[in-house]
């Protein structure tokens, strides 16, 4: 109920409370008092609290709160507003709610489309809730009117000064305060008013304001506000000084750029230029005439220049232009050192860095001598530098193609000391981008120049040696296909005028000595073959390994283990040794790390005292010590002859092998089994030598009952290492013939050739790799095409040593130098029934 103005109250102040007749009274908004009575409605809230003298619309859609709003449009209108605990209570009882409320007068109610309805409040005083007397069909209960504690004090005036200001403060740097908030903090000037109106405003959670709502004491009410205002107060300074700052530097850009634009307008009007700009391109332009570029290429930097001069310093632009200008300027366009083509001392160098390859050192030594005179014409021409020379002055690109570790990489060294010119490396392998090769275009970003622009840059010259190692081992993918970019790039025909996507302007690149490498010729295309002047780099002799052994791989392992020739002595057993028992391969790779490891061991016992005497002796028992027990013997240290086993030689990119036929014979139908992971072309020649046997079977003294109610199994051992190749067509047709006639092969003797259907003996390839292969497994009796006695010319002496070669033109002539006529008496019966095998 409300008593019609008796007394009129200030609005926003709190006043104590009036007893009237068992009921309290309470100043409400129009100055009018309200009788506050024992029992009030309870409208329960979520996530909001009430504080006297606040003004606050509040959403009602439960349905008991509009139950409780259905009582007041025809009654009273006041109600306690109480904060609910849990959130998720949609019918909260009398224990979820907090005891501290405010009792609100409802000024308005509005009805909302979707049924639901908003009403304003005015918050009169704070109350404490009692037990409920009704839950239907809206809850009620008793409360209490509770009022403030006040004790008037200095530090409660001290207080509400400080606070009144922290709050004007924060109302000023807040953007969305209202201007009637400083007015208002003017007119209240109770103190628990006050406090409850900034408790009201501020920015913190329902359960920190019915923390302030619960203090009763107002100095304490006060003096958490003032500390929440002190924190919120901070955070608007900073952020104040944050944008302050940020619109600083963006006015400071724009005024910037726009004092730059009207720069260059009025230079543009006065035919100036920037100063800054213009001085870098000032000095570019006297780089590039001093590299003195071709026609073309100047023509483009100067449209370059342009646009640099016209771009601002700021422009991402301005960095990408004068980076491509500086690469231009720095690129050796007419700087070529002068060759050395003293053919004696190019012998020297390459005599002093590898021992034998004489074949491919004489192929060089005749690349050089074309070359110097090819220049002395040149010469006496008198080109002029930098001009285009006659193409057909280049010469061949050079490819030496052998297995890893005969010093393919170190012959490019080695040439290109004996020239005295510069010498790069550049790695191909892996490499599937196209623009590895040919650069990048500039419209990408954090593009650059392909790997032999880059390189050329470096060194400073433009004829150096460029070694493309591993050519063979070039990729693919969709960014292109490198091994066809190099074709341009290895072609003499081509090559003066190179183009790079990131220079888009001819570079000429004649004058550069291209040498490129490779283990195997299967894996390059067509047209890159043809391009290249092949050099096969055969493996290494015994002999010649341990010559090179002496003079550069102990020499420089035991200088690598800080030791000197004092230190330790290799003799030649010992690395005959290394060479036989723990080494088997074409070059000295491997033996160059046993000498290492070996070294390593003395090494260790000279720094821990337990060498004995010095030099140190290396020995068999050292070298078990350091590489444990030698892996590699001769595969025919414990084999015997036995009927349809044939040894063969094979080929691979890391030097020759051997490798053994196995045929087995059972029961069945005439069929063939073929078994050892080997190739389709392995499996052809197996096919034909089988077709030839039962072909001419009558003529070797086979049955050909038996023959056709027999199968054959042929088996190539190490099953897991792929075989391929037509060489091994001889080996097979011999272990069938042997099988079959019971006569064995000796197994001191391999077998190497194709055969044909009509019994010839074709000619193969790797001849030196395979005659190695044959003497490091203890061979001493090799079958060989006839036709590749011509090969056998052009091989070292020492390869040849110890090995007796047998031409053979046919079959027959092969048949008979392979089988053992002594184990005749092993042949089949003619006349075996089914179960003989």
């Amino acid at each position: 109920m409300r008593q019609k103005k008796t007394t009129r109250g200030t609005t926003g102040r709190t006043q104590a409370s009036v007893k009237h007749g068992g009921q309290t009274l309470r100043p409400g908004p129009d100055g009018s008092r309200w009788i506050i009575p024992p029992v009030m409605p309870i409208l329960p809230v979520r996530n909001m609290v009430v504080f006297p003298g606040s003004v606050v619309p509040l959403n009602v859609g439960r349905p008991k709160s509009k139950n409780l709003l259905d009582t007041l449009a025809s009654g009273d209108k006041l109600i306690a507003v109480v904060h609910q605990t849990s959130a998720t209570s949609d019918d909260p009882q009398i224990t979820e709610l907090d005891k501290i409320g405010t009792v609100c007068a409802v000024l308005k109610v509005f009805r909302l489309p979707d049924g639901n309805q908003s009403i304003i409040v005015h918050g009169l005083c704070r109350i404490s809730l009692g037990t409920a007397t009704q839950t239907d069909p809206y809850l009620t209960a008793r409360i209490k009117v509770l009022d403030d504690i006040i004790q008037p004090s200095v530090e409660l005036d001290a207080l509400m000064a400080s606070t009144r200001q922290q709050a004007r403060r924060v109302a000023e740097l807040s953007p969305n305060t209202p201007d009637e908030t400083a007015q208002s903090l003017d007119t209240l000037q109770s103190p628990g008013a006050l406090a409850d109106f900034l408790a009201a405003n501020l920015q913190i959670d329902a359960a920190q304001k019915q923390q302030l709502l619960a203090e009763l004491k107002v100095t304490e009410r006060l003096r958490v506000i003032a500390g929440r205002l002190a924190s919120q107060l901070d955070v608007l300074e900073l952020q104040q000084k944050i944008q302050a700052d940020v619109k600083e530097s963006i006015d400071k850009s724009q005024r910037r750029y726009f004092l730059t634009e009207q720069l260059k307008a009025i230079r543009r009007e006065l035919g100036e230029s920037d100063p800054t700009a213009s001085a870098e391109a000032t000095e570019i332009r006297t780089r590039l005439e001093q590299a003195a570029p071709p026609v073309a290429v100047m023509k483009e930097a100067s449209r370059e220049l342009s646009r640099l001069e016209s771009t601002p310093p700021a422009s991402p632009e301005y960095g990408v232009i004068r980076t491509y200008l500086q690469i231009l300027c720095e690129l050796p366009w007419n700087k070529l050192s002068e060759d050395n083509l003293d053919l004696a001392h190019a012998g020297h160098i390459l005599d002093r860095d590898h021992h034998g390859l004489s074949l491919v050192k004489r192929r060089i030594i005749e690349f050089l001598a074309v070359r110097k005179l090819k220049a002395l014409k040149t010469k006496a021409a008198s080109a002029k530098p930098g001009a285009l020379l006659d193409q057909s002055s280049r010469g061949a690109v050079l490819c030496f193609v052998g297995p890893p570790g005969v010093g393919k990489t170190s012959l490019g060294r080695s040439i290109a000391a004996a020239l005295g010119r510069q010498f790069i490396r550049i790695s191909l392998g892996g490499v599937r981008d196209e623009a590895d090769i040919r650069g990048h275009r500039r419209t990408y970003i954090g593009s650059m120049p392909g790997r032999i622009i880059s390189e050329l840059r470096k060194c400073g010259t433009r004829n150096p040696v460029i070694v493309l190692d591993e050519v063979d081992k070039l990729g693919s993918d969709l960014r292109g296909d490198p091994s066809a970019a190099l074709l341009e790039v290895l072609d003499p025909a081509q090559n003066h005028a190179f183009i790079d996507h990131y220079l888009d302007a001819p570079f000429n690149l004649s004058d550069v000595l291209f040498i490129t490498t490779a283990n195997s010729l299967d894996a390059m295309t067509g047209p890159l073959r043809d391009r290249l002047e092949v050099l096969e780099i055969s493996g290494y002799t015994l002999a010649e390994k341990l010559l090179i052994s002496r003079q550069h791989l102990v020499p420089r392992q035991l200088n690598a283990n800080g030791l000197t020739a004092r230190d330790a002595t290799f003799s030649a057993p010992i690395l005959s040794l290394l060479v036989e028992g723990y080494t088997r391969e074409a070059g000295v790779r491997g033996l160059e790390r046993s000498i290492g490891s070996v070294c390593r061991s003395i090494a260790a016992d000279i720094v821990g005292g337990n060498a004995k005497q010095r030099p140190v002796k290396v020995t068999p028992q050292r070298v078990r010590a350091a590489l444990g027990h030698h892996r590699f013997e001769a595969e025919l240290a414990d084999r015997k002859p036995v009927p349809g086993v044939a040894t063969g030689l094979a080929y691979t990119p890391m030097g020759g092998e051997i490798l053994f036929v196995e045929a087995a014979r059972y029961t069945g139908k005439g069929r063939i089994t073929l078994t050892g992971q080997i190739g389709s072309v392995m499996k052809e020649s197996a096919t034909a030598a089988f077709s030839i046997v039962r072909s001419r079977a009558s003529e070797w003294g086979i049955d050909p009952i038996l023959l056709s109610e027999s199968d054959i199994h042929i088996h190539v051992p190490a099953g897991a290492v792929p075989k391929d190749g037509p060489s091994a067509g001889v080996a097979m047709l011999a272990a069938i013939v042997s099988l079959l006639t019971g006569r064995t092969i000796p197994p001191s003797t391999a077998l190497t050739g194709e055969i044909t259907l009509r019994g010839q003996v074709l000619p193969v390839g790797g001849l030196k790799e395979k005659l190695l292969a044959a003497r490091r497994a203890g061979i001493n009796r090799v079958l060989l095409p006839a036709r590749n006695l011509l090969d056998i010319e052009d091989l070292p002496t020492e390869s040849l040593i110890g090995l007796e070669l047998v031409p053979v033109a046919t079959i027959d002539e092969l048949l008979a130098a392979a089988l053992m006529d002594d184990s005749a008496k092993r042949q089949p019966s003619k006349k075996r029934g089914k179960k003989d095998r």
